[in-house]
């Protein structure tokens, strides 16, 4: 009976070190390439690495010329506006710094692909980032703002396209707290060949796009 019970302590033991040791390994395993929006955990099914897998580069480094499919169209490089690299909340009425911060968010991949059907361009544009939990702590979950703009870089500098997304991210104390958002509905007529290589998506963080739309006042008959 003590052989069995030994035995049987023995088996147990070595299930509860597999398990552990499989945990690990998949943890060890994280990519930023795998990050989940919703959880920022590693997902296989993240939208970003089903779209652009390996193309995408680090948000610093300058995107690599592109060319549209069938056309003589390059697709716009990406490019972080200026003052839109960061986006950092403090606590109620504080500064978003110091001991006073809870979380800042930042961009460090960027990846997009272009199509051109009967002069209309449709463009996807995958932003990767990563939160970082401050000393003053971060809620359980986020909303990050995002904007996502195409402009004519060319003489005179013209918006053709802007919108706002947002995406709401689940934050850990302890962990890669990494989010992905892939603005698929981008959509402006082609430009001319000798003027694409003006244009530009531009990215960056918007904090307008959390506040609420003003309500339209209806007109009394």
């Amino acid at each position: 009976m003590r052989g069995m019970r030994a035995r049987g302590a023995q088996l147990a033991g070595a299930a509860m070190l597999a398990l552990t040791a499989s945990l690990l390994s998949g943890c060890g395993g994280a990519s930023l390439t795998g990050a989940s929006p919703a959880t920022g955990s590693p997902s296989l099914g993240d939208r970003f690495s089903q779209l652009f897998g390996s193309k995408s580069q680090a948000a610093e480094a300058p995107s690599a010329p592109q060319q549209v499919q069938n056309s003589g169209l390059t697709c716009p490089r990406v490019s972080i506006r200026s003052g839109a690299a960061t986006y950092a909340v403090g606590l109620p009425g504080k500064d978003a710094s110091g001991m006073d911060l809870r979380y800042q968010a930042t961009i460090i991949r960027t990846a997009r692909d272009c199509n051109l059907n009967n002069g209309t361009i449709s463009a996807r544009i995958g932003i990767m980032g990563r939160i970082i939990v401050g000393p003053a702590g971060a809620p359980p979950s986020v909303e990050v703002p995002l904007r996502v703009a195409v402009v004519d870089g060319g003489v005179s500098e013209k918006t053709i396209f802007t919108k706002a997304y947002r995406t709401t991210v689940a934050v850990s104390e302890e962990g890669l707290n990494n989010f992905s958002l892939v603005a698929e509905d981008v959509v402006y007529p082609a430009p001319t060949a000798g003027n694409g290589d003006n244009y530009v998506f531009y990215i960056g963080f918007d904090p307008h796009a959390l506040r609420p739309e003003p309500r339209r006042r209806h007109r009394r008959r």
